[in-house]
């Protein structure tokens, strides 16, 4: 079974708690997303799970393997893609190919069928050196290179960082046909929009989970009835939410204002509030809680907790 166990892993630089007791697993065949901004501690995270850094305390299994004390064998099993591109820029894309094929004992034409898909889309420039690729196709090159060999892991750290929105797109797509020929991918990334790619997410900040379920259900972690709002005068509008007293949350988020409020019973008075300040082209609307929403929700539950500690 090529699942991953993630078992209260921690991790400190110095004075420096990046990852502070993490469990989660991924299921064999899921495309797991971890979703946090930059310095969440998803990559020192990623690097333990790929055997690169050593973590302070916990286990971390990948299938029957114990990631410290198998890693030799393991790292046959693993496909990384850092989030840096990190392939050879002097080389051509075939050269590239062949060098990572070579590594491990493999060829291009051995598992032409598992990289075919991706590869025949940068196969008119093979001759070209990487490094004068566009992010996109640096992109494509870098997932051929670590699907060559074949692995049972997939394992990316925010493979989308810097590419255009349509390469984004594109990279998901391929990232849904590789699981659904039973590879097991784990992908960090800090776009909020890409969660709904995954079939289960966890949010990470301050090298904490703050909480791991399915796409569609995270919005069950908040509680209260959710609004967006909107007038010509954002600032005054953010402002007067922000004081009132029916209100638990306020986050701007594009051209509207999401609030959370703290009961059922307070949407008529915070809309007759609004009604009564004479905001211009005021709307006000009930809304689902996006993933974003959420994210937000938590981070700041856990800095409240934090200052109560």
């Amino acid at each position: 079974m090529s699942e991953i166990r993630i078992e209260n892993i921690s991790k400190s630089y110095g004075k420096v708690q990046a990852v502070k007791n993490v469990s989660f697993s991924v299921k064999s065949g899921e495309l797991f997303g971890l979703i946090g901004p930059d310095g969440a501690g998803k990559s020192s995270l990623i690097r333990m799970i790929t055997t690169l850094l050593l973590s302070d305390s916990g286990t971390i299994h990948m299938g029957q393997y114990d990631v410290v004390k198998d890693y030799k064998i393991l790292r046959r099993f693993i496909g990384y893609m850092p989030g840096k591109f990190s392939l050879y820029q002097d080389l051509t894309v075939k050269e590239n190919l062949e060098f990572f094929a070579t590594v491990f004992g493999s060829s291009i034409e051995e598992n032409y069928e598992l990289i075919k898909d991706i590869y025949q889309q940068i196969e008119p420039f093979k001759n070209r050196r990487a490094g004068n690729l566009s992010g996109g196709m640096k992109q494509k090159l870098a997932l051929s290179c670590t699907l060559i060999h074949k692995p049972e892991f997939l394992i990316l750290d925010e493979p989308t960082t810097g590419v255009d929105a349509v390469s984004r797109v594109e990279f998901w797509d391929m990232l849904d046909r590789l699981k659904s020929k039973g590879i097991t991918i784990l992908a960090s990334t800090p776009y909020m929009d890409e969660a709904n790619r995954c079939d289960r997410i966890a949010l990470m900040q301050k090298g904490e989970i703050m909480g791991t379920d399915k796409p569609s259900k995270i919005s069950g972690m908040i509680q209260h009835d959710m609004f967006a709002v909107s007038a010509d005068d954002m600032y005054k509008l953010k402002t007067f939410l922000s004081q009132c007293q029916e209100v638990d949350e306020v986050n701007l988020f594009g051209q509207e204002i999401h609030i959370a409020l703290k009961s059922e019973s307070n949407e008529t008075i915070i809309l007759e509030k609004l009604k009564a300040q004479n905001f211009y082209n005021l709307k006000f609307r009930q809304i689902e809680a996006e993933i974003e929403d959420v994210f937000i929700h938590l981070m700041t539950k856990q800095a409240k907790e934090g200052q109560n500690d």
